[in-house]
């Protein structure tokens, strides 16, 4: 899942080491998620927001949100 983990963790001079611990994961699974090799589970993306102070949603970039009706109006 695309997101903005690498930014927020860099914004804030984090090592994915420093992260991980915060978290309460490794490093490891730190960098799956910045690399979008692993999606984090619900309880990880709300302890993630939560961190940040942020909603979900503006780390983590939903695959399933309809596109916007790019038509004209007829």
């Amino acid at each position: 899942m695309r997101n903005t983990l690498k930014v927020l963790r860099a914004e804030r001079g984090w090592t994915q080491n420093d992260l991980g611990e915060r978290l309460g994961v490794s490093r490891q699974a730190v960098n799956a998620l910045e690399t979008e090799k692993h999606d984090p589970s619900l309880d990880l993306a709300y302890r993630i927001a939560a961190l940040f102070g942020l909603p979900v949603e503006a780390i983590f970039i939903n695959p399933h949100r309809p596109l916007p009706d790019l038509a004209p109006p007829a």
